[in-house]
């Protein structure tokens, strides 16, 4: 077995050009296991991107960890079998990891990513509940409202329709 350790930075990150992350500083340790046929690659991942907020749409810090296993194996060309398998060709006989390493990391970025409370962006917070829908009896004019209640998480509970409560009766297991 034998283990690698890279350090992954802004440089990295530019050279690969993705979508999602433009800078970082992620360290990733590789265990390298090989069996009779294959190369069993165990990745680690740990550190912080910057990605930019859901809400507010500036830069912030996001943290990374993934733990990710990679299966290499030798054919005649190049191809991806399943997530985890990969076919490279014989004569060649390497992988360039960069790009697996950075889907590992992107894939490990919540949908949702936000700043802490109070660390969004004002102008853009203001503007938000400037154009929000909402009636004089929620927020008055000089009321100033936290990010959280800008912007309430999908799993905060609801007020209930009345025309749902109804439903809520009845016994769909007697069907």
């Amino acid at each position: 077995m034998h283990t690698y350790e890279y350090e992954l930075d802004r440089k990295f990150f530019e050279a690969i050009d993705g979508d999602e992350v433009r800078k970082g500083n992620v360290t990733v340790t590789v265990t390298v296991k090989r069996t009779s046929s294959t190369f069993e690659c165990n990745f680690e991942l740990n550190g912080v991107v910057q990605v930019p907020c859901t809400r507010c749409l500036d830069d912030m810090d996001q943290v990374v960890e993934s733990k990710n296993r990679l299966i290499v194996k030798f054919g005649q060309e190049y191809s991806e079998e399943s997530d985890e398998i990969v076919i490279i060709p014989e004569d060649e006989g390497e992988i360039n990891i960069a790009w697996f390493l950075y889907e590992f990391i992107a894939l490990s970025i919540p949908i949702k990513h936000v700043h802490p409370v109070g660390e969004c962006n004002r102008a853009v917070s203001s503007k938000f509940r400037k154009h929000r829908a909402v009636t004089a009896d929620e927020v008055g004019e000089d009321e100033v409202v936290a990010d959280e209640e800008d912007f309430p998480d999908d799993e905060e509970e609801q007020t209930n329709d009345p025309r749902w409560d109804r439903l809520k009766g009845l016994n769909i297991d007697e069907n």
